[in-house]
């Protein structure tokens, strides 16, 4: 269903940029536009890609809800740290360890010198 759904709405997405492509520019937006041949009237007329555009907007819209619903369904009560598993593990304090025999701890003339092996 969800699938289907989405085909839908990427049909509806695509045919929404061609028709706002196809359409002439009449708002005069970042100084671009028609021309002036007219009067300034507040409502424009009524194109067939006006229409068009209005119809793929709804759906696009319809889609665009149906596929929240069917996502909030499917993640209802769950978290992202459910879905990766356990849980991390926390880091208990405890008390450090001296180094295994042979190891000695770094001193600073350690910086320069390769690492060898305490006794090679």
């Amino acid at each position: 269903m969800e699938n289907v759904v989405l085909i839908i709405h990427l049909i509806l997405a695509f045919g929404l940029i061609v028709v706002v492509l196809l359409q002439r520019s009449e708002g005069g937006g970042l100084g671009m536009g028609g021309g002036g041949g007219g009067a300034m009237t507040g409502r424009a007329a009524a194109t067939a890609l006006g229409k068009i555009t209005w119809v793929l907007a709804a759906g696009f819209i319809a889609t665009s809800i149906t596929l929240t619903i069917i996502a909030a369904e499917k993640a209802a009560g769950t978290s992202v740290i459910d879905r990766l598993g356990a849980a991390p593990e926390t880091q208990e304090s405890t008390p450090l360890t001296p180094p295994a025999e042979g190891l000695t701890p770094p001193t600073q003339g350690d910086a320069e010198a390769p690492l060898v092996p305490a006794g090679e």
